[in-house]
């Protein structure tokens, strides 16, 4: 009888882990990668950051903007970090502007962990999850690049400095 629940409970685990993990750029394959001739306009969105600002995507056009939808507790999005941070020193004051969505989180909680992190650009909060919903995202963490005049160009790209690079002329 334990064996039968032990191998059940593994079965459950086993089916429904991929649904509640990270992602490190696995699901929606059709779209990794892809370019802008097939990803169109960004969908807008209005968000609030730690300290009930709200910024509003289309308030970055005419810049190349990173989104990257995260959490606090994916440890993929953690690894992250150290790179976006280095992407942003790199081309801040370039037309270009990071904005880390945390999705389905507590500003207690985010901010905490913005604070920890030191994170030096826009920490916004998608506290029901509408922003990342319009975008597609199923997994964490999905980088969306957006170009100066609002057309996606890459969506959960290989090589997010590159993609940037290249649109502010660097690359």
């Amino acid at each position: 009888m334990m064996r039968r629940i032990l191998v059940c409970s593994v079965l459950l685990l086993v089916a429904f882990l991929p649904i509640a993990s990270c992602d490190e750029g696995t699901t929606s394959r059709e779209k990794a990668g892809a370019t802008a001739a097939n990803l169109g306009q960004a969908p807008g969105f209005s968000l609030q950051d730690l300290s009930g600002k709200t910024y509003h995507l289309e308030d970055y056009r005419g810049k190349v903007v990173l989104v990257n939808f995260t959490t606090t507790w994916c440890p993929y999005c953690k690894k992250d970090i150290p790179d976006l941070k280095k992407l942003y020193d790199r081309y801040k004051g370039r037309n270009f502007e990071i904005l880390s969505v945390y999705i389905q989180e507590s500003r207690d909680k985010v901010s905490s962990f913005a604070r920890k992190y030191e994170l030096p650009y826009p920490v916004l909060l998608d506290t029901e999850g509408f922003a990342s919903s319009r975008y597609g995202v199923r997994g964490v963490p999905t980088k969306v690049v957006i170009a100066p005049d609002g057309s996606i160009v890459c969506w959960m790209c290989e090589d997010v400095e590159k993609v940037v690079a290249g649109l502010l002329g660097q690359g």
